[in-house]
């Protein structure tokens, strides 16, 4: 088995699509209006309308009320990251900090107040734990 994508619902495809767009550097595919993929080596970000919940089960997913999730992205520099995003990002929840397990992080919330996680190993523990991954 292998993680293929996650993906977030929305009322605003296209918000989204743009913010998700120049965090990751990254043209989403668009198959349909209400549906977009932001393909990566690692994973796919998918973002689909709130209309196509209907499709999975009625009131199976709601937008902009995750609280529970975290989505996240391995980057090479973090600091340099927060500085290049300053002008995208509306709510930061926190500068960048290097973690307990030896990430450094900074985490801030998407347009529609999901948080986001962007990190980069540190430490020389964290370095060999994230080795051969993507």
């Amino acid at each position: 088995m292998n993680f293929a994508s996650i993906r977030i619902i929305t009322d605003d495809v296209d918000r989204l699509v743009e913010f998700y767009e120049k965090i990751t550097g990254v043209s989403a595919e668009r198959p349909a209006p209400v549906f977009a993929e932001l393909v990566m080596p690692s994973c796919t970000l998918a973002i689909g309308h709130s209309q196509t919940v209907q499709l999975f089960g009625a009131g199976s997913a709601v937008a902009a009320s995750n609280h529970t999730v975290i989505i996240e992205f391995h980057v090479h520099d973090v600091d340099a990251e927060y500085e290049r995003l300053k002008p995208f990002v509306d709510e930061w929840v926190k500068e960048p900090t290097t973690m307990p397990w030896g990430n450094r992080a900074v985490l801030f919330r998407d347009p529609d107040g999901n948080l986001v996680n962007l990190f980069a190993p540190v430490t020389e523990e964290a370095i060999k734990r994230f080795s051969g991954r993507s």
